[in-house]
């Protein structure tokens, strides 16, 4: 029998882990998570505002979510964190890679190490993805990653959106983004036959309330839809992918960018 869209988009019974689950983007998320019925494990390096943000969820959609210490710049937090949300919650059915540590600063000024440090990133993105493609085949079951990308690994950024107003848009953030989403091609290829889909979801522009005004102002000049994105718009795009209406969906980068990458 055809399951109904309420059936295809509706995640009861799973649990899904996200990094950067407290960000602007990351709480929007996380709530779409579990709106959708979900428990969610929100995992961070500060563990006191996951279980803050943990606690928001559980007020407004009910369910019980949980919050684990996890730095995806140090291996052994990864390890530790992902084995940390096991043992809380007994099993992850979905993995959003969201978290990053920014590195802001532009071409002009950014030494190797600071370079190196965003593009950890992505080492961080890789080492929780294998853990959790190997719970799933140890469970026998499918799963669902999610790699939070950029129109920035898409295409560049316009020079004069910046210039006189903040720095360019890190050279570095293009490159790990660019990354994130060829992995993500590359790990729906070789994962697909242990039952997990692998997607990327790319905002921009989406700035927080701190982003200079000039900035926000050229930019829209660029874009199609003449305005900045708001955070819930991201979720029904998450959803899509992290639900069984995205069950033929691998391997794909989703932009959500107001029509920045149509030009």
């Amino acid at each position: 029998m055809e399951p109904t869209i309420h059936q295809l988009f509706d995640l009861t019974g799973r649990t899904a882990l996200i990094t950067g689950g407290t960000g602007y983007l990351g709480s929007s998320m996380s709530r779409a998570l579990a709106e959708a019925g979900a428990t969610v494990v929100v995992a961070g390096r500060d563990r006191s505002r996951c279980r803050e943000a943990a606690d928001r969820l559980q007020e407004s959609s009910g369910g019980t979510h949980h919050a684990v210490q996890l730095d995806h710049l140090d291996p052994d937090s990864v390890a530790a964190g992902f084995q940390e949300a096991l043992s809380i919650a007994g099993a992850i059915d979905i993995l959003i890679n969201n978290g990053n540590q920014a590195v802001g600063v532009d071409w002009t000024q950014v030494d190797a190490e600071q370079f190196q440090q965003c593009l950890g990133n992505a080492t961080g993105y890789f080492l929780l993805g294998r853990h959790f493609r190997d719970h799933i085949v140890a469970r026998g079951t499918t799963g669902s990653i999610i790699m939070l990308g950029s129109m920035y690994g898409v295409v560049a950024s316009y020079p004069d959106a910046y210039e006189g107003v903040c720095p360019a848009s890190p050279v570095a953030y293009h490159a790990l983004k660019g990354g994130i989403i060829h992995m993500t091609r590359h790990l729906a290829a070789y994962w697909a036959v242990d039952g997990i889909r692998v997607n990327c979801l790319s905002p921009g522009p989406f700035p927080n309330e701190r982003a200079p005004l000039a900035m926000v102002e050229r930019l829209c000049t660029k874009l199609p839809m003449k305005r900045m994105g708001l955070p819930h718009e991201l979720k029904g795009a998450m959803l899509l992918l992290a639900s069984d209406a995205g069950s033929y969906i691998t391997g794909q980068n989703l932009l959500v960018d107001g029509g920045w990458t149509a030009w």
